[in-house]
């Protein structure tokens, strides 16, 4: 299936309800989206000098075993992949100068440099580059770390734009709420997510007690190179950040990675598909202000993301459809999700 929608929001036509049933457009999305964008690596504060963290990139979709590696202010990422049979080189977090294979003794550098092969005396033109292993680039942001396979563009692009609105934000203040982490499962595609995530057409019909701290007439959607910004103005006598009438800054960074700004703190979403009609949604809480936690359009987050995977399963389920077919995007609320569908199009060409 050959994705393509119209430039021109006013006449354009969303993606086919086939799109989001499509196994094999399912496969070719994950080759190559999915394994070209930045995806989050565990925080840097889970790493402290002198230790390693294998962790698996985006697990369910890409399942790259992969491996943090703290040196001094440095923090590198590397496959944790011996590159003489593909044995896991690391199972848990540990302290390490070095890596060494279980497998057949090969050893390596903590930057990746191949230090000892056992047996490979003879072997002609080893090693090569192919046999260290491979270093991955990352990007900080705050508390959280990314990484890439691949990328098909600098981490900045999605970045700056992000950095550029929060202006002065502590983002280096940000603490992890350990107890707000969990996962939500979704018998949707994750497509469907990321669309409902973009518009704000839905949020006084799905979204009641949010609907009361926004300002909806003022609700608005920018757009950057890899992502999209809607800005929740609060409504009077609501919760805002300092000095503005900003209730909640909702970013979204193409093509998974929601972070959800509010005047208590971050709140993130990872979404993970998990097949054509499945996701997983990984969240995430950051806090520097707790006694704002449960004011204004920042409160009641677990409530108005069941209300989301309520309305997005019923989607899945009408797309079914022999007689739906493609609908029309609202040019004044939908933006963002044209601007989505066409970075998949661009992508998938």
């Amino acid at each position: 299936m050959k994705l393509t929608v119209d430039a021109d929001l006013t006449r354009a036509e969303t993606l086919p309800g086939a799109a989001y049933r499509d196994r094999e457009l399912h496969a070719r999305i994950v080759e190559r989206v999915f394994a070209r964008s930045w995806q989050l690596a565990p925080d840097a504060a889970l790493v402290p000098d002198g230790t390693l963290a294998p962790f698996t990139l985006l697990p369910g979709t890409l399942d790259d075993p992969l491996l943090l590696v703290r040196q001094g202010a440095e923090l590198r990422c590397l496959s944790n992949v011996c590159t003489h049979r593909g044995a896991i080189l690391c199972d848990e977090p540990c302290a390490a100068t070095t890596l060494r294979c279980r497998y057949h003794g090969r050893r390596f550098a903590l930057d990746g440099t191949l230090t000892h092969a056992p047996e490979f005396e003879g072997a002609a033109d080893f090693p090569s580059a192919r046999d260290h292993l491979p270093v991955l680039p990352t990007a900080r942001f705050g508390p959280l770390v990314l990484t890439s396979l691949g990328p098909s563009h600098d981490a900045e692009v999605l970045l700056a734009p992000v950095r550029a609105r929060l202006g002065a934000l502590p983002l280096d203040a940000l603490v992890l709420d350990g107890d707000s982490v969990r996962d939500y499962d979704v018998a949707a595609n994750w497509m469907l997510y990321v669309d409902n995530y973009l518009e704000g057409l839905h949020i006084p019909f799905v979204h009641p007690s949010l609907s009361q701290a926004l300002d909806f007439g003022a609700y608005r959607t920018e757009l950057d190179a890899r992502g999209a910004t809607q800005i929740g103005v609060a409504r009077r006598g609501e919760d805002a950040f300092a000095g503005s009438d900003v209730a909640a800054w909702y970013f979204w960074l193409f093509p998974n990675l929601m972070l959800n700004f509010y005047p208590w703190g971050l709140s993130l979403n990872v979404v993970m598909p998990a097949g054509v009609d499945a996701m997983r949604v990984h969240y995430r809480a950051y806090v520097f202000d707790p006694s704002r936690r449960e004011a204004g359009a920042g409160s009641g987050l677990d409530r108005v993301e069941h209300e989301d995977e309520a309305v997005v399963e019923s989607v899945q389920r009408g797309l079914q459809s022999r007689l739906y077919t493609r609908g029309r995007y609202s040019p004044s609320r939908e933006a963002g999700v044209h601007h989505f569908h066409r970075l998949l199009c661009a992508a998938l060409d």
